[in-house]
């Protein structure tokens, strides 16, 4: 029988995911986390820009937060508490997938993979998959020569993709990498943009770092998304779709720590 085990925290439980190694469901609460997350908010608000300096007045207009109020819309951000080794506090903090263009930003813990290697894989095939779109919108709909470029466009994406995720390293609290792939049971289809959400990243960082996480939050800022779903200031727990799959094997090892 399938055992669940659940970590001495406070508060509401903020991740978690199935572990085949534990056959059970490992989880993180919110703990202190949450008014870390607040904090994080209040700071966003003041400065309308994610740099984390306090001490800085410069401008940074690629990391202003003005952009998550157009049509982009809203984006999730994440805080994980931590200690060391030395019972010391860490605070660790994430957005989701890209700010306005950038995988990497000082202070943000950096996606599961080597950024360099992602742009040498992908610049090139991605101004292809572009030139694909610019021929179909001046082919005539539904001519074969409008099926052809729209099969070959499918075809190097879904390529690309299986590709980009075999970037993906993901490194647990028992010390094991994997990669993305195999961290997947049953072969099932990658939801594109697993591992780019807070929690997989902000865990990720932690293990690789020997820290110890005590509490994980993660909140919507900016526009509402257009289902409504996600609203600007409200706490969510990690997504079903793309989280849960890869947060039981990130998890593990944690409790025992």
């Amino acid at each position: 029988m399938m055992q669940t085990s659940h970590l001495p925290l406070s508060n509401v439980l903020c991740a978690s995911g199935y572990c085949s190694r534990c056959n059970c469901t490992h989880s993180l609460e919110m703990g202190q986390s949450r008014a870390r997350g607040l904090e994080l908010i209040k700071q966003l608000n003041a400065q309308e820009s994610i740099h984390l300096s306090a001490n800085s007045k410069e401008i940074h207009e690629n990391l202003s937060t003005h952009h998550l109020w157009g049509e982009a819309r809203g984006k999730m951000f994440g805080v994980l508490t931590c200690l060391t080794d030395e019972n010391v506090p860490v605070t660790l903090y994430a957005f989701s997938g890209q700010y306005n263009g950038q995988w990497e930003v000082e202070g943000w813990v950096p996606p599961l993979f080597d950024v360099g290697v992602f742009h040498a894989l992908t610049d090139h095939q991605e101004k292809e998959i572009k030139n694909f779109g610019k021929e179909i919108a001046a082919s005539q709909p539904h001519s074969p020569a409008w099926l052809a470029l729209r099969k070959k466009r499918r075809t190097l994406s879904q390529t690309l993709m299986k590709d980009i995720h075999k970037l993906y390293r993901l490194t647990n609290f028992r010390g094991e990498t994997r990669r993305l792939e195999d961290v997947i049971l049953h072969g099932r289809k990658i939801p594109t943009g697993t591992g780019d959400c807070c929690a997989p990243k902000l865990l990720n960082h932690a293990a690789k770092n020997n820290l110890h996480p005590t509490g994980l939050s993660e909140f919507f800022y900016g526009k509402q998304t257009k289902s409504g779903s996600h609203q600007h200031g409200q706490f969510y727990s990690s997504c079903q779709e793309k989280c849960a799959p890869i947060l039981g094997f990130m998890l593990c090892g944690l409790a025992r720590r």
